[in-house]
């Protein structure tokens, strides 16, 4: 007998045995079922309405408490008007008002349908039409976890302002610009043709208006119009071609309402145990976080609707989902039963013991066989696994060799041999130890493109780790920009970069870890019990520090590089408050043979160069320009963009240029420095921003005069920052600023992406037919 057959005959055997056992066991294991302990009320969905009460309006079920007429509804907040003279099918409007309803759910929700709001302008400027959307309600609620705020246009920002019970809420709004159609995408809603924000919670009301910066102008060949609205978060997918055409001006988007019984907590009406009213029978109360009030929902194991107390026991037997049993399943009231078959053992269930056969020859002889089957399936589980880690092994390369790691890896072996210390490739192992597997504790900030992580590596230093929440792949010339540009900047003020890993399908960058935020929130923070402020000696040395750098990279550095997003929320503090520029995504090498780079602009509103926007020509000068608006923020402590003051406040460096000009300097100064600086300093100081924020770039000065002038004049102006305790006006302008223990690393500020809290008072409440 050949070798071959002598192995094939125990796993026949084993095949057979398999197959009759199989057999055996599917001819005694039918599930058995008993019937259901009480039956729903028939007809299906009668048992949802008081009897004698419409149930169906059109195609939508109209569940109690909501009713047609009186007596049909608990009280009329849930009056449901249907209306079959005009419409066929018929349609259900919430009470009196002209608010279609989509949807009823006993389980607190309600669907409706609302228009939006629109601004729409000529190729001229001049308005062709615009109104706002607005809801009111005096009972129900504007769900915050089921609807987002979203806004529409390539010119656009809009505000939502919203009411609680009557009274001011909150205003909110973001902002969406795009000066082409080939930066939309569709389903992005990001900032880019379309943004979108959460609402408050608690609003019962609100007014919705769309606006625009320059009335369309610029983009009036493909996008005439500004919308903005409420919609039910996931039901609204953005398009392009929303922007030209007229589908969102007659648009009806779905919303939904939180809706409740009573005005009291659980424990409240439960005491008062009146029929009809509080929670009884088999069902349970459940207090409210959005509005007031409760809702009824069944007892585990019962269905129907628990505001007629009319939940019934649900059959687990006849559900495949809710049955649990292996084999024999009884049902009982709310729950089920679980047993074996004669000749069967344990406890009956899937995810327990299930059913274990009674020990025979047959069962022995399998549980020999098992056990060498076990064995084989240890011996191949070990290739396997043995298998997986050569295949992740081989995944790491990959994407290393994707993420450009061997070219980066052959620019710093070029550059070992320097004097300067180079970036480390480090390994996913080393970076998912040092974050705890990137703990969520570890999070230290988070931002449009992904997380900050604080890690610990093995040496013990402490450490800042960049990882982005996509990428694309066709960008990872940019990435490895990055590391390049860092890996050859030697500057105190700039912060290190100490290596990076390319072994994920998402590079992560690793920084040393500078630890009390970003200058935005040192200079813009209103918190009382905050430490320390910004007196003109600190604000002076930042400002002489970022233009030090500046000017390095301009100047001093091997290749020039132009930084292109200096701004206050990039500029990080030390706990000697020393500035450290950060965040060289956009930064850019330039040839010693060119003076200008023709690029896609980016940037962050507010700071970007006027002139750079206009002709996409970079130019060491388009740092300059952001510079100046960050001397300007230490001046006047005051936002680049601040969308809740007058429309000749929002831009800061217009702003200030006009006081500038109209002589009204000390008017916008920050008061703490106008009392303790002198004042022919802090105007020296203002005409170097002035001379900074010419929109022509030739005009401006270079950032190694910007840097020799600064200081100049911080020579002049050194001295201890404390006066005598006499000056106590200056004394608590000092105190009023932040506290730099409670500040995270990515810190706040303006974004890039187009979003903006508004803070206006000004709203139109539309009431909903009560």
């Amino acid at each position: 007998m050949s070798k071959q057959k002598v192995l094939l005959q125990p796993i026949i055997l084993l095949i057979v045995t398999e197959v009759l056992l199989a057999a055996a066991t599917s001819a005694q294991t039918q599930y058995l079922t008993s019937p259901p302990l009480h039956s729903p009320p028939s007809p299906p969905g009668q048992e949802e309405v008081k009897p004698g009460c419409q149930y169906m309006c059109g195609n939508v079920k109209i569940p109690y408490p909501f009713g047609t007429k009186e007596d049909c509804y608990l009280n009329e907040d849930f009056l449901i008007t249907c209306n079959s003279t005009h419409y066929d099918p018929p349609k259900p409007f919430l009470r009196k008002s002209n608010m279609i309803v989509t949807n009823i759910s006993v389980d607190g929700k309600l669907y409706i349908t609302l228009d939006t709001a629109t601004q729409c302008y000529e190729k001229s400027g001049q308005l062709r039409a615009g109104f706002t959307n607005s809801l009111a309600l005096s009972k129900f609620f504007i769900s915050n976890t089921d609807n987002v705020f979203v806004a529409v246009g390539c010119d656009t920002y809009a505000y939502i302002v919203g009411y609680k019970k009557g009274n001011y809420g909150y205003t909110g709004g973001c902002t969406t610009m795009c000066d082409s159609i080939d930066y939309v995408v569709n389903g992005s809603c990001t900032g880019i043709g379309c943004c979108k924000t959460p609402i408050a919670q608690g609003m019962t009301s609100f007014d919705v208006s769309a606006r625009s910066y320059y009335k369309h102008t610029n983009v009036s060949s493909f996008n005439p119009c500004s919308f903005a609205f409420v919609v039910q978060e996931g039901k609204f997918n953005f398009n392009g071609t929303m922007l030209w055409s007229d589908y969102l001006i007659n648009a009806k988007l779905p919303v939904v309402l939180d809706w409740s019984v009573g005005n009291e907590t659980c424990t409240n009406v439960e005491k008062k145990q009146v029929m009809n009213y509080t929670c009884q029978g088999n069902t349970t109360c459940n207090d409210l976080e959005n509005g007031y009030g409760y809702r009824r929902k069944c007892k585990d194991g019962y269905q129907g609707n628990p505001y007629l107390n009319d939940c019934y026991d649900i059959d687990e037997c006849k559900d495949p989902d809710l049955n649990t049993c292996k084999q024999k399943c009884i049902n009982t009231e709310g729950n089920h039963t679980c047993s074996c078959h004669k000749g069967y053992h344990g406890d009956g269930r899937i995810k327990g013991e299930g059913c274990t056969p009674d020990p025979t020859f047959v069962i022995q002889i399998v549980v020999g066989i098992g056990v060498g089957l076990v064995s084989l399936l240890m011996g191949s589980s070990w290739l396997y696994l043995g298998y997986k880690r050569w295949k992740l092994m081989k995944l790491k390369e990959k994407f290393f060799k994707r993420n450009g790691g061997i070219m980066l890896h052959q620019q710093l072996s070029e550059r070992q041999g320097s004097s300067h210390e180079t970036a480390k490739i480090f390994t996913t192992g080393e970076l998912e130890k040092a974050t705890k597997n990137y703990h969520e504790t570890r999070i230290i900030g988070k931002g449009g493109f992904g997380t900050v992580y604080k890690g610990i590596l093995a040496d013990g230093r402490v450490v800042a780790i960049k990882k982005a929440k996509m990428v694309d792949q066709s960008q990872t010339e940019q990435f490895i920009n990055e590391v390049v540009v860092l890996s050859q900047i030697n500057h105190r003020n700039v912060v290190k970069l100490l290596g990076c890993c390319l072994e994920t399908e998402v590079p992560l960058l690793v920084y040393e870890f500078v630890a009390h935020g970003t200058l935005f929130e040192y200079i813009h923070s209103t918190t009382k019990s905050s430490k320390f402020n910004a007196p003109w000696e600190i604000r002076l040395r930042i400002a002489t520090e970022t233009a030090g750098v500046l000017s390095y990279l301009h100047s001093a550095a091997s290749v020039p590089i132009i930084h292109r997003d200096i701004k206050s929320t990039n500029i990080l503090l030390d706990e000697n408050l020393t500035a450290k520029v950060s965040d060289f995504g956009a930064s850019r090498l330039v040839p010693l043979d060119e003076a200008q780079l023709s690029t896609m602009v980016q940037g962050t509103l507010g700071y970007l160069d006027p002139e750079y926007l206009q002709t996409s020509q970079l130019t060491e000068k388009s740092d300059v320009y952001s510079f100046g608006v960050v001397l300007v923020e230490l001046l006047t402590r005051k936002k680049a963009l601040s969308f809740d003051k007058p429309e000749e406040e929002r831009n800061l460096a217009m702003y200030f240029l006009s006081a500038l000009k109209d002589d009204r300097l000390l008017q916008v100064l920050d008061d703490c420095i106008v009392t303790e600086a002198n004042v022919e300093q802090l105007k020296e100081v203002s005409n170097l921003a002035k001379r900074c924020l010419r929109v022509k770039g030739e005009e401006r000065p270079t950032m190694k005069e910007v840097a020799m002038e600064l200081e100049g004049l911080r020579r002049m102006v050194m001295h201890p920052w404390v006066n005598d305790n006499s000056n106590l006006e200056e004394t608590e302008c000092f105190l009023g600023g932040i506290s730099m223990e409670t500040i995270s690393y990515e810190g706040g500020g303006e974004s890039s992406s187009g979003f903006h809290n508004m803070r206006n008072h000004v709203v139109l409440p539309v009431s909903d037919g009560r």
